[in-house]
C-alpha cells in the first residue's frame, strides 16, 4: 500500500467532491477559468505565477498541475525555475521582514 502523505489524483475521489458540493466546485471552476484566462495579463504569465505561489504555499497538487500548464501555455523550463527563485526569495524575504516582530519582542522583554 501506497503510503504517501498525499493521494494521487483518481477519477473516484473527483466524483465524489462533485456529488458532495457541485455548485462550489462549478463556481470555482469557473472562477479559475476567467482567472487564467488571457487579460491584462497573459496566460503564460498567469501560470507562471501559479507556480511561484503554489511553491510558497506548497500545494504538491498545485505544483504538478501548474507547471503543467505553464509548460502547455508556453512558458520554458528556465522560466519555470526562476519563477520558482522569485518565490524562494519572497520566502526568505517574508522571515527576515518579521524578525521585526521577534526584535521588538526581546526590546519589550528587557523593560
Amino acid at each position: 500500500m501506497d503510503q504517501s502523505l498525499y493521494p494521487q489524483w483518481n477519477i473516484e475521489a473527483a466524483r465524489k467532491r462533485k456529488e458532495l458540493a457541485p455548485g462550489p466546485l462549478a463556481a470555482f471552476k469557473a472562477f479559475s477559468d476567467a482567472v487564467f484566462a488571457d487579460g491584462a495579463l497573459p496566460k503564460k504569465t498567469k501560470q507562471l505565477i501559479a507556480v511561484a505561489v503554489a511553491h510558497v504555499t506548497q500545494c504538491p497538487y498545485c505544483i504538478h498541475g501548474h507547471t503543467s500548464e505553464a509548460l502547455k501555455s508556453g512558458a520554458t523550463e528556465e522560466e519555470i525555475m526562476e519563477a520558482i527563485w522569485v518565490a524562494a526569495e519572497m520566502r526568505a524575504g517574508a522571515a527576515y521582514a518579521h524578525s521585526m516582530l521577534a526584535i521588538e519582542t526581546m526590546k519589550h522583554s528587557q523593560d
